[in-house]
C-alpha cells in the first residue's frame, strides 16, 4: 500500500477510534439509542465520589489483615522488596489503565473491550468470574467481624479472660503473668499457652455450649458439619446492607463511600498510637521491618506480592473500570490515580505496624517467637485487634469502635465490587436492565445466589471452603493471566500510542512514559515470569501448615482457578470462527475497535489532539502489530 494512502488509513482509523458515531450518548449502543430504550449512562454527582469510592473501594480488608499476614507469612521485610518491584511495575500502571479505559469507553468491564479490542472480550469475562467467586467469599469476613460486633454488648468482652466455659486448661490471661512460674514449676513447660482471643476464634468445642464459638474445626473439608445459624444470619445481615448500598446506582453508592471510606483511617491510627506503646511491641515491628533476604529465593513469596498487589487495588476484577467508566470524558484520572495508590499502599505499610506492634506485644505475654502466633491468616484481625482493644481504658467502646471500622473497612470494598460486577453485566444488555426496577431486581438475584453459595463458608468447617476460594479462586495465578493480557491487548493490539493519544485528549496531556514502558514491557515481563515460575514450583494448598487438602479439593480449585482463565482463550477462539474471510482477515477484523470508535468523547467537544494545534491531526502508531492491522 502506497504510504500516502496508509497515512490516510491511519487517519480514518484513529478518527473512528476517538470521535463517537453522531448523536450517540456516551455508554450507551446506537440500536439502543435510536429505540430510546434506556436512559444515558450516570455520572458521578462529584469528583470526590470518585475520589472516595475507589479509596473505599481497594483500602479494605486487604490492608488490614491480608498484606500483615503476607508479611509475616513471607519473611517480614523481605517481603517488601518484591511488593514494591510490582507496585511500581505491575499495580500503579494496570490500575490507572483500568481506570483510564473505563473512563475513555465509558463502558463497564465487558463491553468496554468489545468496543476497545473485541478479541479480547474474554478479559471482561475472566474479570467478572473472579469478581464474582471474591464477592461470595470475601464478604465472610464480613459476617466474623458483625459476629464479634454482636459479641461486645456484654457486660465483659469474652474474649477478654478465661474464665468461660469454653476455655480449656491453657488459656492464659495478661493479668497471670505472675501465675506462669508456678505452671511451669508444675511441669507445664511442654504445654502451649494459649490467649483467650485465640481460643475464642479457633478452639474447636470442648464443651456442649457452642453459642459462642465463632469458628469450630472438624476434621476436613469432607466433613463441613451443620451451618452455623449465628453467622449465617450475619451474613445475610451484611449483604442486606450491601444491596442497600448500591441498589440505586452510582449517585447513592459516591454518597455512602463518605462515612465508610473516612472513618476506618481515624480509628486505624488510633490504634496504631495504641499498639506501638506496648511492651514487645518494638521486637514486633522489628520481625515487621527486617527482611529474611533467604525468603525471596521461594517464589510464591513473589506470586503473594504480586497478588496482592492487584488484590488490594481491586485490578483485574472490572470494578476500577466500573468506577472510571462513570467519570466525565475531561477528568483528570492520571493524577488521582497516583495519589490514590500513594493512599493504599501507605494504609498497608501503616497497617503493618499497628499489627506487628501487637504482635511482638502477645508473643511477650505468651513467651513465644513472634512466628507462633496468630497462624491463621483472615484470623490476624480476629486475634492482634481484639486483643489490642481489649487492653485500653473501656474495652467494650473500643471494641464496638474497632469492628464498626472493620464492618466499614470490608462493606465499601464488598459493594465497590459487586457495583463493578452489576456494572458489567448491566452494560452487557442495557436495553432491558435498565428499564424500571429491573436492574434493583437483578442485583437482589446476585446477592441471593451469592448468599446462599456464602453459607458453606459458615459451616462449622467453612473456613477450610474460605481458604480454598481464598488460595484459587482470587489469589492465584488468575490475577497474573488477566493482567497479562489486560497489557498485551492496549499496548500491542490496540497500540500503546494510540492509547496515549486517547489520554491526551482527555487529560490534556501525555503522562509519564514510565506508564508506556510498563504496559509494553515491563509488567508483561513480571505477569509472565511470575506465572511460569509459580506453575514450575506450585505447592497444594494446606490449611495452617497442619492439614493437607484432599485431591479432590485440589482440583474443585484449580477449576475455579481456571474458570476465570480459560476465557480469554475461548472468546478469542469464538470471534475468530464468527467472522468472514482468510484466518489473517478474520484476526484483523476481531482486534480492530468496533464501528463508530471506542471513544465516549462528546460530540460538543473540539478534537485538538495535534500537538501543533491542527485538528484531527494524527501520528502514526509505532507498532508493527497496528500497523499491520491498517
Amino acid at each position: 500500500m502506497p504510504q500516502k494512502e496508509k497515512l490516510q488509513c491511519l487517519k480514518d482509523f484513529h478518527k473512528d477510534t476517538l470521535k463517537p458515531s453522531p448523536g450517540k450518548s456516551p455508554g450507551t449502543r446506537p440500536e439502543d439509542e435510536a429505540e430510546g430504550k434506556h436512559p444515558q449512562r450516570e455520572k458521578w454527582a462529584s469528583k470526590l465520589d470518585f475520589v472516595l469510592s475507589v479509596a473505599g473501594g481497594f483500602v479494605g480488608l486487604g490492608n488490614v489483615w491480608r498484606f500483615p499476614y503476607l508479611c509475616y507469612k513471607n519473611g517480614g521485610g523481605a517481603f517488601l522488596i518484591p511488593y514494591f518491584i510490582f507496585l511500581f511495575g505491575g499495580g500503579l500502571p494496570v490500575f490507572f489503565l483500568e481506570v483510564a479505559l473505563g473512563q475513555f469507553t465509558s463502558e463497564g468491564g465487558i463491553t468496554c473491550w468489545e468496543k476497545l479490542c473485541p478479541i479480547f472480550t474474554g478479559i471482561g469475562y475472566a474479570s467478572i468470574v473472579i469478581v464474582s467467586l471474591l464477592n461470595i467469599y470475601y464478604i465472610v469476613i464480613l459476617a466474623w467481624g458483625v459476629y464479634y460486633l454482636f459479641q461486645c454488648f456484654q457486660p465483659e468482652l469474652p474474649w477478654a479472660k478465661c474464665h468461660h466455659p469454653w476455655n480449656t486448661n491453657r488459656c492464659i490471661e495478661d493479668t497471670s503473668r505472675m501465675n506462669r512460674s508456678l505452671m511451669l514449676a508444675a511441669n507445664a513447660s511442654n504445654v502451649t499457652l494459649v490467649s483467650p482471643v485465640t481460643e475464642f476464634w479457633e478452639r474447636a468445642d470442648t464443651v456442649s455450649d457452642s453459642r459462642n464459638r465463632t469458628v469450630d474445626f472438624p476434621s476436613g473439608i469432607d466433613d463441613l458439619g451443620p451451618v452455623k445459624w449465628d453467622l449465617a444470619l450475619c451474613l445475610l445481615f451484611v449483604w442486606v446492607i450491601c444491596f442497600f448500598c448500591i441498589w440505586k446506582g452510582v449517585k447513592s453508592t459516591g454518597k455512602v463511600v463518605y462515612i465508610t471510606a473516612t472513618f476506618p483511617f481515624v480509628m486505624l491510627i488510633v490504634l496504631l498510637i495504641r499498639g506501638v506503646t506496648l511492651p514487645g511491641a518494638s521486637q514486633g515491628i522489628k520481625f515487621y521491618l527486617y527482611p529474611d533476604l533467604e525468603r525471596l529465593k521461594d517464589p510464591e513469596v513473589w506470586i503473594d506480592a504480586g497478588t496482592q498487589i492487584f488484590f488490594s487495588y481491586a485490578i483485574c476484577l472490572g470494578a476500577m473500570t466500573s468506577l472510571g467508566s462513570y467519570n466525565k470524558y475531561k477528568y483528570n484520572c492520571y493524577r488521582d490515580c497516583m495519589l490514590l495508590g500513594i493512599l493504599n499502599s501507605g494504609t498497608s505499610f501503616v497497617s503493618g505496624f499497628a499489627i506487628f506492634s501487637v504482635l511482638g506485644f502477645m508473643a511477650q505475654e505468651q513467651g513465644v517467637d513472634i512466628a507462633d502466633v496468630a497462624e491463621s491468616g483472615p484470623g490476624l484481625a480476629f486475634i492482634a485487634y481484639p486483643k489490642a482493644v481489649s487492653m485500653m481504658p473501656f474495652p467494650t467502646v473500643w471494641a464496638v469502635l474497632f469492628f464498626v471500622m472493620l464492618l466499614l473497612l470490608g462493606l465499601d470494598s464488598q459493594f465497590v465490587e459487586v457495583e463493578g460486577q452489576i456494572t458489567s453485566l448491566v452494560d452487557l444488555y442495557p436495553s432491558f436492565l435498565r428499564k424500571g426496577y429491573r436492574r434493583e431486581v437483578f442485583i437482589a438475584i446476585i446477592c441471593c445466589i451469592s448468599y446462599l453459595i456464602g453459607l458453606a463458608m459458615v459451616t462449622k468447617g467453612g473456613m477450610y471452603i474460605f481458604q480454598l476460594f481464598d488460595y484459587y479462586a482470587a489469589s492465584g495465578v488468575c490475577l497474573l493471566w488477566v493482567a497479562f493480557f489486560e497489557c498485551i491487548a492496549v499496548a500491542w493490539v490496540y497500540g500503546v500510542d494510540n492509547f496515549y493519544d486517547a489520554l491526551e485528549d482527555m487529560l490534556g496531556y501525555r503522562p509519564n512514559p514510565w506508564m508506556k514502558w510498563s504496559w509494553t514491557v515491563i509488567t508483561p515481563l513480571l505477569c509472565v515470569g511470575c506465572f511460569v515460575f509459580s506453575l514450575v514450583k506450585y505447592k497444594p494448598l494446606t490449611y495452617n501448615k497442619v492439614y493437607e487438602y484432599p485431591d479432590s479439593a485440589i482440583a474443585l480449585g484449580w477449576t475455579l482457578a481456571l474458570a476465570s482463565m480459560i476465557c480469554i482463550p475461548m472468546v478469542v477462539v469464538i470471534k475468530i470462527i464468527q467472522s468472514d474471510g482468510p484466518l489473517i482477515e478474520r484476526i484483523k477484523a476481531v482486534a480492530a475497535p468496533v464501528r463508530g470508535g471506542a471513544s465516549s468523547r462528546p460530540k460538543e467537544l473540539t478534537f485538538p489532539l495535534d500537538p501543533n494545534g491542527n485538528s484531527g491531526g494524527l501520528k502514526a502508531p509505532t507498532h508493527i502489530i497496528v500497523e499491520t492491522m491498517m
